[in-house]
């Protein structure tokens, strides 16, 4: 669990919602937009580094556990076929459904959330079977879609306090036609309150203000010599400056990336965004799933073998697998490549 130079878990904060009484928060934008940073500072709106599944594997077996014997396959009712059917389970997919794969014992359960990694969180809508990589909020404004696949836009800032009201609550209103109807007259303490229009305007600003904390990795002959190799590599192509995106939209099959979060997900369109490479340095893993650590390993050819083992997300019950697609790059000489990611590095 990464902790701050100060001793304290920035993923968590104290809340007092009357008086007299301390609560600890833990679902807020802060839990998975707080980066730990190596030398104990924090960075706001960074990438988080708290294992945000392997706490919830967690509070999955506390509550098993919590549960007299009798009661426990009633445990298990609840957290496969309530909690992980409403988040993640796409019934219209059929046998794709990933939900499918959803084991049926509350320890396996915990331990398909074990293996996502912190960097990655298997939000509402995807799957921890391919969770999403969690991104940085830095200077926000500047990207015109929200989520690796590009499901909502941010032409504005009321497109930012939409996205901010569904993901903090109202997204308990989506029933999917049915597929998933609300629970009728919930209890209060169920219930999240609605946010005001002036508490969201407050936080898009926020959100927009985010600055990265500053860059270690200054310019030198290598990064120079490595802005060249990425001019001549075609990588502008896609990652233009100043913003080094295009801000658009690719097709899966195109990237030739692993397809399932944008294709078998409710967060899906088919299409995955062409991120930014601004502040890379201070984020990671990589790729829309977290598949390799660091930048040095996407350049590594032999991510494309079957019998590679991925140094960031392997997936559950897996030991290796290929990090396919995106092959821009590993053709390059060793020299160059150690050019380029000095290069990448020093993006702000």
């Amino acid at each position: 669990m990464p902790v701050a130079r100060d001793g304290t878990v920035p993923a968590y904060a104290y809340v007092v919602r009357e008086k007299g009484k301390v609560e600890l928060g833990t679902f807020s934008c802060a839990h998975c937009h707080t980066r730990v940073m190596p030398d104990g500072s924090v960075a706001k709106g960074g990438q988080s580094n708290f294992p945000v599944d392997p706490a919830l594997a967690d509070a999955f077996r506390q509550f098993s556990e919590s549960a007299p014997p009798d009661k426990r396959l009633g445990a298990v009712d609840i957290i496969r076929n309530q909690l992980e059917r409403v988040f993640y389970a796409v019934p219209f997919l059929g046998e794709k459904d990933p939900f499918r794969r959803t084991p049926n014992s509350v320890e396996e359960i915990a331990a398909l959330h074990d293996s996502v990694i912190p960097g990655l969180m298997s939000r509402q809508r995807a799957t921890p079977f391919s969770p999403p990589r969690i991104p940085d909020l830095f200077e926000l404004r500047d990207r015109k879609f929200f989520d690796a696949t590009g499901l909502d836009q941010n032409r504005e800032i009321g497109d930012l306090m939409r996205y901010a009201a569904i993901n903090q609550g109202a997204i308990q209103l989506l029933d999917y036609n049915g597929m998933f109807p609300p629970e009728k007259n919930p209890p209060a303490e169920k219930l999240f309150p609605r946010y005001t229009d002036e508490s969201l305007y407050a936080l898009a600003l926020y959100i927009y203000a985010l600055k990265p904390p500053p860059n270690p990795h200054q310019s030198d002959a290598l990064s120079e010599r490595g802005e060249r190799v990425f001019q001549k590599a075609g990588c502008a192509a896609c990652h233009p400056a100043p913003l080094y995106t295009n801000n658009q939209l690719m097709k899966a099959e195109a990237i030739g990336t692993d397809p399932e979060l944008t294709s078998n997900t409710r967060r899906g369109t088919g299409y995955y965004k062409v991120p930014s490479l601004r502040h890379a340095w201070a984020r990671g893993p990589f790729e829309h799933n977290g598949s390799v650590a660091t930048l040095e390993d996407w350049f590594d050819p032999n991510r494309l073998r079957d019998d590679y083992v991925p140094t960031g997300f392997i997936g559950y019950g897996r030991k290796t697998r290929a990090v396919k697609g995106h092959a821009f790059g590993l053709n390059l000489g060793a020299d160059d490549k150690r050019a380029l990611v000095a290069f990448l590095k020093t993006i702000d």
